[in-house]
């Protein structure tokens, strides 16, 4: 079982900067692929980056350049650091869990956060 609990979004102004957290319980932290999903208003939950247990990553196509996902197992963390923002980044930013391989479908996650807010003002 894990536990996920996201932090660090707030409001920011478009071109500014946020750095997620995401603090995940238990001793098997690093034997898990993480990832981080969002979801806008009236929108699904979408695929925004994701990292594997070995530290390689991938990003959805609309984050790419822009956000950077890393991961510290010593402290059972997953970051999400987001530059360059826009106002359609704005979303509830949720991060993940999964035993196996990196995937970007929503539903082969088997652990999620409460999510966090990012709002980014035009």
């Amino acid at each position: 079982q894990v536990q996920l609990v996201e932090s660090g979004g707030g409001l920011v102004q478009a071109g500014g900067s946020l750095r997620l957290s995401c603090a995940a319980s238990g001793r098997t932290f690093s034997g898990y692929a993480m990832a981080w999903f969002r979801q806008a208003p009236g929108k699904e939950r979408e695929f925004a980056a994701a990292i594997s247990q070995y530290g390689s990553t991938t990003y959805a196509d609309s984050v790419k350049g822009r956000f950077t996902i890393s991961r510290d197992n010593a402290k059972n963390t997953v970051f999400l650091q987001m530059s360059s923002l826009k106002p359609e980044d704005t979303a509830i930013y949720y991060c993940a869990a999964r035993q196996s391989a990196v995937v970007m479908a929503r539903s082969l996650y088997d652990y999620w956060g409460q999510g966090t807010q990012v709002t980014v003002s035009s």
